[in-house]
């Protein structure tokens, strides 16, 4: 794990705020290890500079907390919002989308919430499937 860490994906001002112990029990600290090794570090490293999480791990309180799904894999470790640090977002989706064309991975949704934008990527989808979706998504 060159550029991420476990503790960096289960960092959460909602979980501090609320007192949420967000701490990820061994078999979701294996998944995102994973995560971190398979996507994030190499997303990182093609693209070149900072990536900032926005959201990684997210136990089943955190997860309903913040108004995510009930079926997302946040809760599992399987996936994290993303941005780049230096706020070229535009550049950033392209990249990105032409990055993962040939690696492993689930879902790629290019999120939108007023002017703020993310993106969620997954490896495993909640079935253990990697269908390799693309869609953008406004949040409300």
């Amino acid at each position: 794990m060159k550029y991420f860490t476990i503790e960096e994906l289960c960092k959460s001002e909602t979980a501090e705020k609320l007192n949420i112990d967000n701490t990820p029990n061994e078999e979701i600290k294996k998944h995102l290890e994973i995560l971190i090794e398979c996507l994030l570090d190499p997303i990182r490293e093609a693209w070149g500079s900072p990536i900032i999480v926005n959201s990684g791990y997210r136990c089943p309180a955190l997860n309903k907390a913040v108004g995510g799904s009930d079926t997302s894999v946040h809760k599992l470790g399987w996936s994290a919002d993303i941005r780049p640090k230096n706020d070229k977002m535009k550049e950033f989706k392209e990249f990105i989308v032409e990055f993962i064309k040939d690696k492993f991975w689930d879902q790629l949704i290019l999120e939108k919430s007023g002017e703020i934008e993310w993106i969620h990527i997954s490896l495993y989808s909640n079935t253990g499937k990697q269908r390799k979706q693309i869609f953008s998504l406004e949040v409300k």
